[in-house]
């Protein structure tokens, strides 16, 4: 006998197992819970309330007496046990709206080719998939040479093309496709990296459809993937979309994700379900920007190692254990159909190459946008995040390393932590005399909890007016009711109930800034050991790239302030966005970019951090806000000392 399960405020119903997983359950309803941990039960983010019925277990440290007996469990460790009415919070819900916002005001990066103008003044307008009109002699008494001869020899003669080969289900379409369009047709051409390969003839089209060529650029990312429509003659930019990427609900991290891939057909749900959010944001862009699949002749596609592996449906086991291998580096052009994204067949999938298991393709596709690799200026490039990857060089040599950081920056990890979703506090101020909170939230809506950015801001005031020490422990000795003890943990109180978006005070506690002091002090010591193995200081490096959707929104001066960012003048600090999607944009429009990945993963050296020494001496002396080396931060050193005097 099946239970009826529905879940509010979605009114979704669906007939679930007794016994069945109550996550599992909103899997097949099309729900979407937040659920950090990838289903242990460890992050507590996939609160639900039973408003009628009965589920077994769900009780866990993550909630208090007073949400139990309400009736609120976690949906990972809760079981169905009878017909039930579950409400899903608006914090374990996601919001895709602030995905598609515009960063403004920053001082922005430019992309090392931001047009096609651009492009075509240093010679490189070349894409690597193109589209060339073709007005073939018709066949005729006394020419009878073959269809297929007669489009190779006119590309040879009329446009300089050679070394052309075509695959044999074309060959058995042009004779009805010439005759079609009376000899004049569009071939489409994959133009390989190499100078010396051969160009693939993929597609001929009856009439002139050359003007209309489009690619697609794609940034896969482990919390969310982007897609835009790419105008192949033009460079615009007709439609671009964000959407959260659907493995989510399989574990927000990559190790998670690998885990749940070892696990009978876990690896066939990841890569579908990674594929089917690449689809929908396909549909959507290409809608938006009148544009057909047939018209879509190549997509570029960039992630990290194991997104990558996931979307290829390949074994990422090997990336996660020791000595920590990915399965490939490069990956030969392919056709997009081969992986199941719904374009036309002739469509080619073009995927950008990675240097080892956690610095992936979407790092060096945002290190070239950012034209780091022609950059004489030594550069540090980092993308904040779960998986922060550092990349420290310029166009003569690069080292890279990726740092473990945890889900602080995404909102995990912290007991009110959220993506930068409507109602999360993104900004902070504290009256140092009252110690009273000031809060701003994204699109101004009563507070639901706090996202990374805001977390950052948050210690950063927390630290200026000494509610917090260095250790970030709160001083108890103020006098404010806004720092007190609650079962044991001390925390400072955000925004109460009757002013907030859920039905609970909202606090920051010491257990959450422990999880920011590690995630920040992952990140600067693995910038500092990079410098430290190739014998360089903060003291040389001339310039910062922030890059993905995490760095666009942090603050500054509040990111130095904790010891996440070096101190440096602002002025040497500039933020690529989404460098991954820049990255691929660029391939896109031309080949000389393709030929230029390889060049730089070769230049390229990877150290993993578990494996260089000096590594965890410099991680244990970041454990402080902002750093137990003042001197590394000597205008935030003069604050704290006057705030102590």
């Amino acid at each position: 006998m099946t239970h009826s399960i529905t879940f509010l405020p979605h009114n979704r119903t669906v007939d679930a197992e007794p016994n069945q997983s109550l996550i599992r359950t909103a899997m097949e309803a099309g729900v979407h819970i937040n659920a950090s941990c990838g289903g242990t039960g460890v992050c507590g983010k996939c609160r639900i309330l039973v408003e009628t019925g009965q589920v077994e277990g769900g009780i866990s440290e993550h909630l208090s007496e007073a949400d139990r007996e309400k009736g609120y469990r976690l949906a990972c460790v809760a079981r169905i046990a009878s017909d039930c009415v579950i409400r899903v919070p608006m914090e374990s819900q996601m919001d895709a709206g602030r995905l598609n916002a515009r960063v403004t005001g920053r001082h922005m990066a430019k992309a090392v080719y931001s047009n096609v103008d651009e492009l075509r003044e240093d010679g490189l307008f070349i894409p690597p998939v193109e589209k060339i009109y073709l007005e073939l002699d018709p066949a005729v008494e006394g020419d009878n040479q073959a269809d297929v001869t007669r489009i190779i020899n006119y590309l040879r003669l009329k446009h300089d093309e050679h070394r052309l080969t075509m695959n044999l289900d074309l060959i058995r379409k042009i004779p009805n496709l010439i005759r079609e369009g009376d000899f004049k047709v569009t071939a489409t051409i994959v133009r390989p990296v190499r100078k010396d390969g051969k160009n693939e003839i993929v597609n001929i089209e009856p009439n002139n459809t050359s003007e209309r060529n489009f690619g697609i650029a794609v940034d896969v990312g482990t919390t969310t993937v982007y897609g835009m429509v790419i105008d192949l003659h033009t460079g615009a930019v007709p439609a671009q979309q964000g959407d959260f990427n659907s493995q989510i609900s399989y574990g927000e991290d990559v190790i998670s994700r690998i885990i749940f891939a070892e696990k009978g057909e876990g690896l066939a749900t990841l890569q579908s379900k990674v594929v089917g959010t690449i689809n929908t944001i396909i549909k959507k862009i290409l809608k938006k920007a009148g544009v057909s699949k047939k018209e879509v002749t190549t997509i570029t596609l960039a992630g990290n190692s194991t997104m990558t592996q996931l979307l290829l449906n390949i074994n990422p086991t090997y990336i996660r254990k020791d000595p920590y291998v990915p399965a490939s580096i490069l990956y030969p052009p392919f056709h997009a159909k081969e992986i199941g994204i719904e374009l036309a067949e002739h469509s080619i999938a073009l995927i950008y190459p990675g240097v080892s298991s956690y610095v992936g393709g979407d790092i060096i596709a945002g290190i070239m946008a950012a034209g780091m690799y022609r950059s004489e200026e030594l550069t540090l490039y980092m993308d904040i995040g779960t998986n922060a990857e550092i990349v420290i060089g310029h166009k003569d040599w690069m080292v890279c390393t990726a740092a473990s950081a945890g889900p602080a920056f995404e909102g995990g990890g912290v007991k009110f932590g959220m993506r930068a979703i409507k109602g999360a506090i993104e900004d902070v101020s504290i009256n140092p005399e009252t110690f009273e909170p000031m809060i701003v939230t994204v699109d101004d809506e009563k507070a639901k909890g706090i996202c990374g950015s805001g977390l950052i801001t948050l210690a950063a005031r927390l630290l200026d007016t000494g509610i917090i020490d260095s250790r970030g422990k709160f001083n108890r000795s103020l006098e404010t009711q806004r720092i007190r003890q609650t079962e044991d943990i001390w925390e400072y109180v955000l925004v109460y109930e009757k002013e907030a978006g859920i039905d609970r005070d909202i606090t920051i506690t010491e257990p959450d800034l422990d999880n920011l002091i590690r995630a920040k002090g992952a990140m600067y010591s693995a910038a500092l050991t990079l410098l430290d193995e190739i014998g360089l200081g903060v003291q040389d490096i001339e310039k910062i790239i922030l890059a993905g959707g995490f760095g666009s929104y942090v603050d500054l001066e509040s990111a130095i302030t904790i010891g996440l960012l070096p101190e440096i003048d602002p002025g040497r600090v500039i933020y690529l966005g989404n460098g991954s999607l820049l990255g691929c944009k660029i391939n896109t429009l031309t080949n000389a970019f393709r030929r230029d990945v390889a060049n730089v993963v070769n230049m390229m050296t990877n150290f993993e951090l578990a494996s260089t020494p000096s590594y965890m001496d410099h991680y244990m002396s970041a454990l402080f806000l902002p750093h137990t080396e003042l001197n590394y931060f000597p205008k935030v050193k003069k604050r704290l000392e006057l705030l102590h005097r």
